[in-house]
């Protein structure tokens, strides 16, 4: 033991304590430890080894030194002199070992069976978003009781405020809100417990996502389960998209909610705009993510969010089951990305019936239908939804039966569609995804418009669903600052923009503009 621990993978640990334990003063010292990569293997130490590989003779010499025959590489106790039982019975016994599996699992909480967002006339998806956890912490109950929300310095400017005055803030022992001892105004109450459900981090969207992810690995760690929520401006994710990446390679289970999102926050400037963030969520494995337009389409989001994150089952997409309707892997759970928007929309006036719910989730669904002359359709995602619904109303006075088609999640839209053809290549030809069935009433001369706040790929992928011709919308650029309005025009994800493209998507219909483009 004594060997092995003394010259660990090259690292001799008696030099470094002496080298620590030679320091006689409080002054700060550096310590450089150079290690010899590649220890104990014949190219060890090469400059040129970092991606280097074994050849096939390197690595028959390294198996003989070993004492591993050939085929039996991967068995536990190759090599070794002792008898397997007895090294077994050893192992069994070690603390590491002794109690059994380390991971534990928690049962999963009650979710209620619709959240209630307070919809008004007219609000912002980030509104809504507040107003539901509101309203969560005001009912209480088991989900309320585990949320723990968090935020790197944005709790009040992503309407985590109405959460915190309620469930109050997380510290080890109960602290004051000077504002209120001082008689400062403020509409916070900012005051610390042991009993808080919200941790505020500093400025650091890194931190976040550790945090986030060690919450959510409370169920396997400690058998307890936290439903964990973490709000930060939606371009900033970039700033710690390697924890975010490793908190979904562990499997962690949480909700981000990023807004304000796009250029749509257009009076701040580039500096708080984002382009690429549809593309990171659509890119991220374990990571389901959505962009909602309407409130009522975020708390059908959120509810099933709530389901969808304490989800811990194996599935088969071949085999028959739940999946063959979608073709995503929806038993196996994951965690959720919320795209949201600070820009405030007309709320549709309308019934929400299970079979709009269901749409809502696998990621579109028609806002108006396209009728069997339709020439083209327009597909939206976000906050642009009003001006989709304008250019639909202009197209409507030359052509017949545009389709008006809202997309909730391009995210489970396109791996659904992915899926279902990776289904077919492997012999099961019936195989039909969400958004197959959703464009394959429309003819082959049908031209499709997609237009979001975001980087324009991440729906220029819906004309090769059925061969369609398409011309998709966004943004490519940032740093202008402006209104929404003067934006929209500058990046051509306006009415008028929209109308334009129509006549590239379907030509040979005439095009009529609210005023010349620029």
């Amino acid at each position: 033991l004594s060997r092995l621990m003394c010259n660990l993978g090259g690292h001799d640990l008696p030099t470094i304590l002496e080298a620590f334990e030679a320091v006689d003063h409080d002054r700060p010292v550096c310590f450089l430890a150079y290690t010899v990569k590649g220890f104990g293997l014949p190219l060890a130490g090469h400059k040129d080894n970092h991606a280097g590989l074994m050849t096939k003779e390197q690595m028959e010499g390294f198996k003989a030194a070993n004492r591993i025959r050939p085929g039996h590489e991967w068995d536990l106790f190759e090599g070794l002199d002792l008898p397997e039982a007895e090294l077994r019975d050893f192992l069994g016994k070690v603390p590491f070992f002794a109690r059994g599996r380390r991971r534990t699992t928690a049962p999963a909480l009650p979710v209620p069976e619709r959240l209630e967002a307070g919809v008004q006339p007219v609000m912002s998806t980030q509104m809504g978003f507040g107003k539901v956890l509101d309203e969560l912490a005001k009912r209480g109950g088991p989900l309320a009781d585990r949320i723990v929300t968090t935020a790197p310095d944005v709790t009040v400017s992503t309407n985590l405020g109405p959460w915190v005055n309620r469930r109050g803030l997380f510290a080890r022992a109960s602290m004051a809100d000077t504002f209120k001892d001082e008689r400062i105004p403020s509409m916070q109450k900012w005051e610390f417990s042991p009993q808080g459900q919200h941790i505020e981090l500093g400025i650091a969207e890194m931190n976040l996502f550790i945090n986030l992810s060690a919450l959510g690995l409370s169920h396997e760690i400690f058998g307890e389960r936290l439903i964990p929520i973490g709000t930060l401006y939606d371009p900033f994710i970039s700033r710690g998209l390697d924890a975010l990446n490793y908190a979904c390679y562990q499997d962690a289970r949480f909700m981000v909610v990023a807004t304000p999102s796009g250029v749509t926050l257009a009076p701040e400037g580039g500096a708080h705009q984002s382009i690429a963030t549809p593309l990171i969520g659509m890119s991220q494995d374990g990571l389901c993510a959505f962009e909602p337009a309407f409130v009522d389409e975020l708390a059908v989001m959120m509810r099933w969010s709530f389901d969808y994150l304490q989800r811990h089952g194996e599935s088969d997409v071949q085999a028959k089951g739940s999946g063959e309707k979608t073709w995503l892997r929806d038993e196996t759970g994951g965690s959720v990305y919320l795209r949201l928007s600070t820009r405030q929309l007309e709320q549709p006036k309308r019934a929400m019936t299970a079979e709009l719910e269901q749409a809502i989730i696998d990621g579109a669904y028609w806002l108006r239908e396209p009728g069997s002359n339709a020439s083209v359709v327009v597909a939206y995602a976000g906050a642009v939804a009003s001006e989709a619904i304008e250019a639909v109303g202009l197209l409507g006075e030359d052509r017949r039966d545009v389709g008006l088609l809202a997309i909730t999640s391009a995210d489970r839209l396109n791996a659904g569609w992915q899926a279902a053809e990776r289904a077919r290549q492997r012999g099961q030809h019936d195989a039909l995804s969400h958004v197959e069935r959703l464009l394959g009433g429309l003819s082959r001369d049908c031209g499709i418009v997609s237009v979001i706040d975001g980087h324009p790929a991440t729906l220029a992928w819906l004309g090769s669903v059925h061969g369609h011709r398409q011309k998709a919308l966004g943004v490519e650029h940032f740093g202008q600052t402006g209104t929404v309005a003067d934006l929209y025009r500058h990046f051509g994800i306006d009415a008028n923009a929209i109308v334009h493209a129509a006549q590239a998507a379907a030509p040979g219909k005439p095009v009529r503009y609210l005023k010349a483009l620029p």
